[in-house]
Formats: C-alpha cells, structure tokens, sequence
C-alpha cells in the first residue's frame, strides 16, 4: 500500500471532489397525541411533584481530521481518505454533592477510505485503524469518522451507569436507543418536525417548559419534545433545545422523561459570558469538550509524523 499526504486541509473539504452524489429526501411523520392532542397543544410547566435523579451522565464526543490523504494498492489507483482522531467520554455530576467528574474518556484514530487494500498505519507511536469505506468522496469519509465517533460514545456511555441515574447524549439519540434512561439533546435546529401551529407553541416556552410530547419518524423512530432553558435572550428560538428518547417506552415512560428533563437539564445551562453557545451548550459538556481535545494531542506533530509514515510506506528515504 501507498499512502500519501494532502497539504489541503481537510476541514475545508478535499482539494479534488468528484461530488457528494444525491442528497436524500426527508421523510419525517409527526405523530402528536402521545401526550395531548395537536388542538390542545400548550407550554407544560416544570412539575414541582418530580424529583431530579441523583446523578446525571452527559456524554459528547469530539473529532478532528488530521490530514487528507490519497491511498494507492497494487493496482496503481488512487483513493482519497481521512487521517482523522476522535475521543469521547462521561462527565458524572452528583447533584446530590454538587460535584462533576470525568467517569471516562477513549481516544480512537482511523484511517478512512474506499480503498480495499488499506491496512493500519503506524505514525510514531499513534495506530491510525484502517475503516474500508463504500465510497471516497468528502461526505462518505467524514460521514464514516462520525460514524466511529458515535459507536465510541455509545461504548462509554455503558461503563459508569448505576440504577438511579440519567444519561444525556450531546446529539441524536440513534444508535443508543437501547440504552436504559437515555436522553438524546439536541442543541441545533435543521429540520422543523412541528406544522406552523404547533410551532407556535415551542416560541411560546418560558424558561424550563416544554411543549408536550410528540412522536417523529425520518429513517428511524423517537420520542420528542422542546425545552427552554434560562437565558435573557427574548429570540423567538433562544435556549430551545430538542430532547429526544427511545420509540421502544411506552408513552407513559416517555412523558415521565419529559418531565423529568425538565426539572434536571436547565440547570446545567451555561451563560453568554462564559460560552458562545450559551445556554443550549451545557456548562459539564463543555468542560469535557475542552478535556477531550486535548486528548486528542498536537495536530501539527501528527501532521508531521503522518507524513513520516507516508514515506516509510512509500520506500522513500
């Protein structure tokens, strides 16, 4: 195997693309009576009766892509690929105490490509894992690096669990579906799941209520409902965030997690003067953030001894 190094950086896109290939069509189906019917939608306030659990589990995962790379086999074709490194770990926050700790945190590397002969490449003393990818354009290896990233959250989320607690998953909640008290939080909003009427009601939150719980399905199936966290912004889509759990809970169990949410997560809000993503980016998961990345090492020193390595695998001096 041949591998060479792109001096393009990667998180500008690839400097040869051959195209992303078709987009794919959104195909979400809102089911809206698990908790009320849609005309009897209305902001539900923090219930005072629910207790918050006694510890909470926020995990979140970060990536960086350390070099593009071409990999060329026996055949003499070259494929493009990704150098990239990724961590992810569990902030435990005892609320009982007042204390947050790191529980646990993984650092994986991989080389992804399309490229069937590729084999694990040794930079120093940092093992980047090859990842045979089913095509070698920007979105499929990127796609395939968040892949790996989540299937890594996944493993640490299962390490530190007790009977008691709450999981909280910085992102989408697939792919942990099966996980026991499992939240997935959304902070960012790119698809708007709810008709203009029921939308009406999510601008409508007061800080800690949520809109009553609905179901959605694109290519897979959850629970869903909208919260508001603190925050003095007055925007209409200000400290929402989406939370989501799994579509196996019977609706009872669902709402129960609502509320229970609710009475937990917005007071973990971060504030504007300390995070630019305030308060949706919650003050335990941007402390891990920061730890994770600088697991993660140096970028110009793997930069560097990737490129050693490529030169070793090409018999250069």
């Amino acid at each position: 195997m041949r591998l060479d190094v792109d001096g393009w950086d990667p998180g500008y896109g690839a400097s040869f693309d051959g195209g992303d290939g078709p987009a794919s069509a959104s195909s979400a189906q809102l089911v809206d009576d698990v908790e009320v019917a849609a005309s009897d939608w209305r902001p539900i306030e923090a219930r005072e009766d629910v207790r918050p659990p006694s510890t909470v589990l926020l995990v979140d995962g970060v990536r960086r892509l350390d070099a593009g790379v071409w990999v060329t086999g026996d055949d003499g074709v070259p494929h493009r690929g990704l150098a990239a490194s990724y961590a992810a770990g569990v902030v435990r926050c005892d609320l009982d105490r007042g204390v947050a700790d790191v529980a646990g945190a993984q650092v994986r590397r991989g080389l992804f490509t399309s490229n069937p002969s590729a084999v694990d490449v040794l930079a120093g003393t940092v093992r980047y894992t090859a990842h045979q990818m089913g095509r070698d354009d920007q979105a499929t290896l990127t796609g395939g690096v968040q892949a790996q990233l989540a299937a890594l959250e996944a493993a640490v989320s299962g390490e530190t669990r007790s009977d008691d607690d709450l999981l909280v998953v910085d992102g989408p909640l697939r792919g942990r579906q099966h996980l026991p008290r499992a939240l997935g939080y959304i902070k960012t909003h790119r698809v708007e799941y709810l008709p203009t009427a029921l939308t009406a009601v999510v601008t409508a939150l007061k800080a800690t209520e949520r809109t009553p719980v609905f179901q959605v399905g694109t290519t897979w199936q959850r629970y869903a409902w909208y919260l508001r966290l603190p925050t003095p912004s007055r925007a209409p889509w200000a400290g929402i965030v989406r939370i989501e759990c799994s579509a196996e809970l019977l609706d009872v169990d669902a709402v129960a997690l609502a509320d229970l949410s609710a009475v937990t997560l917005p007071r973990f809000a971060s504030t504007s003067y300390k995070d630019p993503r305030a308060p949706q980016n919650l003050v335990p998961i941007a402390g891990l953030e920061r730890r994770l990345r600088g697991m993660l090492g140096d970028a110009r020193l793997l930069y560097r001894t990737l490129t050693v390595a490529a030169r070793t695998l090409v018999g250069t001096p």
